[in-house]
Order: C-alpha cells, then sequence, then structure tokens
C-alpha cells in the first residue's frame, strides 16, 4: 500500500513494516543532491517528526516521518552513491523503514492519484 504526505514523503507499508522515501517530483525539486542525513535504527519516531535532511545545491529540506513507529532499518547504500538518487528511482530509493504503530495513520494519507493531483 503505496501513500503520499502533502510533505512529498511516501511510505510503502508491507505487513506492519513500511518502506520510506520522498517522491519524484520532491527530488525533481531539490536537484543535485550533494548531502543526507538519515535517522538511526533502533529509535522511536512520531508522525510528523523531522528524521532526515536531504541538502541538495539548491535548498536543505527536512524529510518527516509518515507514521508513529520504531526506526528498524536505514538505507545506508544510499550515502556511498547520492547520484543514484533520481526521480526515476526515487521508489526505489528508500530511506528507511519503519515497524508501524498504528496503520490508521495511513489512512489520512493520499494514494498515487491524489497526489499527483496535488502536484499538477
Amino acid at each position: 500500500m503505496l501513500r503520499y504526505t502533502e510533505d512529498h514523503e511516501w511510505i510503502n507499508l508491507d505487513g506492519d513494516t513500511g518502506s520510506v522515501g520522498i517522491s519524484p517530483h520532491a527530488i525533481e525539486q531539490l536537484g543535485d543532491i550533494v548531502f543526507v542525513e538519515l535517522p538511526e535504527a533502533g529509535g522511536s519516531v512520531s508522525k510528523g517528526d523531522s528524521v532526515a535532511v536531504f541538502e541538495s545545491v539548491k535548498a536543505a529540506s527536512d524529510i518527516y516521518s509518515p507514521a508513529s513507529g520504531e526506526i528498524t532499518e536505514v538505507n545506508e547504500a544510499l550515502l556511498d552513491d547520492l547520484s543514484s538518487i533520481t526521480p526515476e528511482r526515487a521508489h526505489d530509493c528508500w530511506l528507511f523503514k519503519i515497524k508501524v504503530d498504528n496503520a490508521g495513520e495511513l489512512d489520512e494519507m493520499m494514494d498515487e492519484d491524489a497526489y499527483k493531483a496535488m502536484i499538477a
């Protein structure tokens, strides 16, 4: 189940664990990514918490957790090759995985059609 926030994060829930990243639109708006700060695995976060930072040649952007839960895994491979973070690969470039406390929080988020309508 792929869902989007108004802040351009996405979460793809599989069971009670979701992979989290930023949308192709957000990557396109940022431009060339020069620095990424990811959260620590094992930490608990609440929905809306700032958990990561993306810096580009244009701006720095906080990345917010789309759900409450425990961060179970972080995609350290992204840090080795920031050039792999492209709009075309946005859904492959997950930032972290979270064990979601309350899947009901995702009901407030947009599906892909609603997100595309928002950014149109």
